[in-house]
């Protein structure tokens, strides 16, 4: 048997009318960029997350950097944020101009640690990014409190948990900005690449409207800008799915708990963790192989078997070639926890339109590497 790790192909054929029908409304329209089909998905995506506005960008890394900018955020300010998330929030950071403080994880939630934060502070620090990492939400509560002992921004970076939530908080209204990523591979995803900002702050919203369009509040009427836009096909394709996405994490949450019944107490590994009463929306269901020594040879086995099993994310920012040593950026303490997390961590297939069959065989052949190990 083969196990894919996307569902792509089909989530498009479960739902082909509704998304080609949308499309084929925007191809009649004859207006793609910032056109109504974009108008109605971000009054839809807004209305999702309760929030007051949503603005289309081109990828969540711009949506990232552009919200830093909607803050007035650049050169010489400093940005704390968690080295065990993907290259592009730290990136968006340097791009902005700002300097990324990278500080330590979670050791069960793999999220950024708040009991690490105040001691990354500093005269320079004007915001916190904390990344809802793998589908679970970061301890919105506790990092609200030290932003706002310390009058510091919060955006969170909520590319991978879209309809997650607290126990006692809904994402987005604990900051000031929460940006997102459509990549094809998140829950939210288009047929390409796309990314939003979602805000109740007007100046965040005013300054993103303009900064995503070259600066633009009017045709011919220009100030300095970026083209950093939501195209209209992928608003309809995203139209089309957003009606869909809390029935989906329901189903990726049913799959999580049969993968965690099915591994039950193995040897070799350690089961992903979900904070009590907050609803994991599972964008990967990442387990640790306990001796990272093993961590690739197990990752080969799954693949021979026809399990495409990946590794999110293998190398922790501050260990990649591209890292900015120096005014670019610094580390505060250690960094153990997300470079255990980095040698470590397995994603195993995880989407909605996964089978029974397919997570069984993917349980089976996790245990039997366990059993022969």
């Amino acid at each position: 048997m083969k196990v894919g790790f996307y569902g792509h192909v089909r989530q498009y054929h479960n739902i082909k009318k509704e998304i080609d029908d949308n499309i084929a409304k925007v191809l009649e329209s004859g207006e793609y960029v910032q056109g109504p089909m974009n108008k109605q998905f971000e009054k839809e995506l807004a209305a999702f997350h309760g929030m007051k506005h949503a603005i289309g960008t081109g990828n969540g890394t711009d949506a990232i950097w552009l919200a830093l900018m909607g803050l007035g955020i650049g050169p010489g300010d400093e940005v704390i944020t968690n080295a065990n998330t993907f290259f592009a929030t730290a990136e968006a950071i340097w791009i902005a101009g700002a300097i990324a403080v990278l500080i330590d994880c979670d050791p069960k939630t793999k999220c950024i640690d708040p009991a690490k934060i105040e001691a990354a502070i500093t005269p320079k620090t004007k915001c916190i990014i904390p990344v809802h990492l793998y589908g679970q939400c970061a301890d919105m509560p506790a990092i609200k409190k030290i932003a706002d002992k310390h009058k510091l921004f919060i955006i969170e970076d909520n590319a991978q948990a879209i309809d997650a939530a607290g126990d006692t908080f809904k994402i987005g209204e604990l900051s000031d900005a929460m940006t997102t990523s459509f990549i094809i591979q998140k829950n939210l995803g288009t047929f390409g690449d796309s990314g939003a900002i979602l805000t109740n702050n007007e100046q965040i919203n005013k300054v993103t409207r303009l900064l995503r369009a070259h600066g633009s509040p009017a045709r011919n009427v220009h100030s300095f800008g970026f083209n950093s836009r939501l195209d209209d096909i992928h608003a309809g394709i995203l139209s089309a799915k957003l009606k869909h996405i809390h029935e989906w994490n329901d189903q990726r949450g049913k799959w999580a708990a049969r993968y965690t019944a099915g591994l039950k107490t193995p040897k070799n590994f350690l089961l992903p963790y979900a904070k009590p009463g907050y609803r994991h929306v599972w964008h990967l269901y990442a387990i640790e192989v306990k001796d990272a020594a093993k961590r690739d040879a197990f990752v080969d086995f799954l693949v021979k078997n026809g399990v495409d099993a990946k590794t999110h994310y293998s190398i922790a920012i501050h260990k990649q070639a591209g890292y900015p040593w120096g005014k670019g950026a610094r580390i505060v303490g250690s960094l153990a926890n997300a470079e255990h997390n980095a040698a470590t961590c397995v994603s195993l297939p995880m989407f909605p339109e996964l089978k029974a069959e397919e997570v069984d065989y993917v349980i089976a052949k996790c245990l039997e590497w366990d059993a022969a190990q």
